[in-house]
């Protein structure tokens, strides 16, 4: 009966004539080019603003061009190069002559003094010191002794491993420095002295301190939120203005009247001065360090973690409240019991939007972290406006997205994602 039924609704027709199944088909079709037609704004702002920037990032990263482009026979030429103990042949040194000739003569020797002195300071005077007097070389008869005559770095395996690597338009060097390490001659990766591990403790601080203010700013924004969600609505109106009271104020001049409260001649200090629980020699140094950059994010992200918070707080009955202690519960115990877990979905998403928001920080680390207060979001900038060196500012933003997302994925592992909520 049931194949009978079937075989009955491949029969109908709609009233044109139409098969019913090929008509509802054709209806879905048309439903969902409605819905991509609607959404296709917004997918297209959100590829050439978030997907395409991200995208471009990770794809510098990983790739230079600018050695094998500009000196394209010596990394051919390098590649045959497999006794590392000793220097390259002839040949190498030849073909070398030729490019860097060619570089001096097209002006592009600046390009590839700066790349190389990127992985070894100290080479971009040696490239174009040695590019200056190339064009007076005649009768060589050996370039490997002249180029030896002109500079002593030119002498050293690690001169031309660093050519060899970055004749290599695509590579993984920017992330090996990003993490503290650096190449060997005979090409392992190694990690690199101490007093030039950088990033791996700016990575650690950034990741600290975010949490630091993730957790502080929970801890302040907890029992204003509560205050908001049970005043009578009058009160917690005006309370809900003092809250959004920052968003009206350009975030520049937050972070600097940070700079003139905290600083040892500032007004904090010169309250707890005049009340005497310090002295004028004694005054405390808030600013430029990381309790400065702690303080005043803290202040500033405090309202991403309270309206979160409030939301979901606004939503919980009071009956619950007054059940527990109706039922023998002490206050406390109702609250912690009862009350608490149901603000859990609020505290999540909170905890995750100031986390997100503090780990990539920017201005405010920049203006009152000093020299202990800085975050990577800082070494990242610096590298793109002050260093030039985009491809290792690629290499760092691309660590600290990943770090992001594994964090994200960890939180979802452990708690859930679907358990926020803002109300």
């Amino acid at each position: 009966m049931a194949q009978a039924t079937v075989e009955e609704l491949r029969g109908l027709t709609t009233a044109d004539g139409t098969p019913l199944r090929r008509a509802l088909h054709r209806a879905e079709r048309r439903a969902k080019l409605r819905a991509f037609l609607l959404v296709a704004p917004l997918l297209a702002f959100l590829s050439v603003t978030f997907i395409y920037p991200i995208a471009q990032m990770l794809w510098r990263s990983v790739h230079d061009a600018t050695v094998s482009e500009l000196l394209p026979n010596t990394g051919a030429a390098l590649r045959d190069w497999e006794d590392r103990s000793q220097l390259p042949p002839e040949s190498v040194f030849a073909a070398f002559a030729g490019d860097l000739e060619q570089s001096a003569a097209d002006r592009t020797i600046g390009q590839v003094a700066t790349r190389v002195n990127f992985e070894e300071g100290g080479l971009r005077s040696t490239f174009t010191r040695t590019a200056r007097r190339i064009d007076d070389a005649e009768g060589v008869t050996s370039w490997r002794d002249w180029f030896l005559e002109q500079n002593e770095d030119w002498g050293k395996l690690g001169t031309w491993a660093v050519i060899e690597r970055l004749s290599h338009p695509i590579s993984a060097m920017q992330y090996v420095a990003a993490l503290d390490r650096q190449y060997t001659v005979e090409g392992e990766i190694v990690r690199a002295p101490e007093e030039r591990r950088i990033y791996v403790p700016i990575f650690m601080r950034t990741l600290w301190m975010s949490l630091l203010v993730t957790g502080l700013t929970l801890l302040l924004g907890y029992p204003i939120a509560y205050l908001l969600a049970t005043l009578p609505l009058r009160t917690s109106n005006l309370l809900m203005i003092m809250v959004l009271l920052p968003f009206w104020t350009s975030l520049l001049v937050r972070t600097t009247s940070w700079i003139v409260i905290l600083g040892t001649e500032g007004v904090l200090n010169d309250v707890l001065v005049w009340l005497g629980i310090l002295s004028e020699a004694g005054r405390v140094q808030l600013i430029y360090n990381q309790t400065g950059t702690v303080i005043a994010m803290t202040q500033i992200l405090l309202p991403f973690m309270v309206l979160p918070l409030y939301s979901v707080m606004k939503t919980i009955s009071p009956s619950y409240m007054r059940a527990a202690m109706s039922l023998g519960a002490p206050r406390f115990l109702a609250f912690w019991r009862v009350y608490a877990p149901n603000t859990l979905p609020g505290v999540g998403a909170g905890a995750l939007l100031v986390f997100i928001l503090s780990i990539g920080y920017y201005i405010t680390p920049a203006l009152v972290g000093g020299r202990t207060g800085q975050m990577i979001s800082n070494f990242i900038a610096f590298h793109m406006q002050s260093s030039l060196n985009w491809g290792l500012a690629a290499a760092l933003g691309g660590i600290l997205l990943a770090g992001v997302l594994l964090l994200y994925a960890l939180y979802n592992r452990l708690v859930g994602v679907e358990k926020l909520s803002l109300g």
